[in-house]
């Protein structure tokens, strides 16, 4: 009885290895360290996990964009799948998943009506201040209304325009793109997508990053 051969330890792409790096005789770099590496960092990571980030703490002659690439190719057609988003890379179920587990998990709370108005406004138009987002609303815009984007992380303060009075700028923040599965602002839906009844993304309670 011949016995299968052994199995062959996963080879490490050329454009793996940072240029100029040392390279193993056999082709072969500790491509696993760096791999569950990456795992257990966007695993423990409260926020997504940029290359920069993982590049600290990998392997010298490792790049950290090409380690990420890979383990988003194992992760691929998995219940979870390592997704990239707000610049970085972060672990997220499965889209076609999504609607079987919305009948056994709790549905994230939504923001009202009003707010979902702001925010798009300040997504599509930012820098933009109170005043411009009540013009463009046609009504006026609460202060709560604003605290509780403000609460949610999704939107920050960017300056002050040079008008008189000096009104305070908004923008969206690296959690709005986080919360809405987004890689940057030019991956924006249209703002009738943004603003969809039960298909629109939904909110998370969740405190302002540290």
């Amino acid at each position: 009885m011949t016995l299968p051969p052994d199995p062959q330890p996963e080879t490490l792409p050329p454009e793996t290895a940072a240029p100029g790096a040392p390279r193993d005789p056999a082709g072969i770099a500790p491509l696993e360290h760096a791999l569950r590496l990456a795992e257990a960092l966007v695993f423990a990571s409260d926020r997504p996990v940029a290359p920069e980030r993982l590049q600290a703490v990998l392997p010298e002659g490792l790049r950290a964009e090409a380690v990420l690439t890979l383990l988003a190719a194992r992760y691929a057609g998995r219940g979870v799948e390592l997704t990239e988003v707000a610049g970085g890379y972060a672990f997220r179920t499965a889209a076609d998943l999504a609607p079987v587990l919305t009948r056994v998990v709790e549905t994230p709370r939504r923001l009202p009506r009003v707010a979902m108005e702001a925010l798009a406004i300040i997504a599509y138009h930012q820098p933009v201040t109170r005043p411009e987002i009540e013009e463009i609303r046609g009504t006026s815009l609460s202060q709560a209304t604003l605290e509780l984007l403000l609460e949610q992380a999704l939107i920050a303060p960017r300056g002050r325009k040079e008008v008189p009075g000096r009104p305070t700028l908004w923008a969206t923040t690296p959690r709005f793109l986080e919360q809405f599965g987004l890689r940057g602002l030019t991956d924006l839906p249209r703002r009738e997508e943004l603003l969809a009844g039960e298909a629109g993304p939904t909110l998370p309670d969740m405190a302002p990053p540290a």
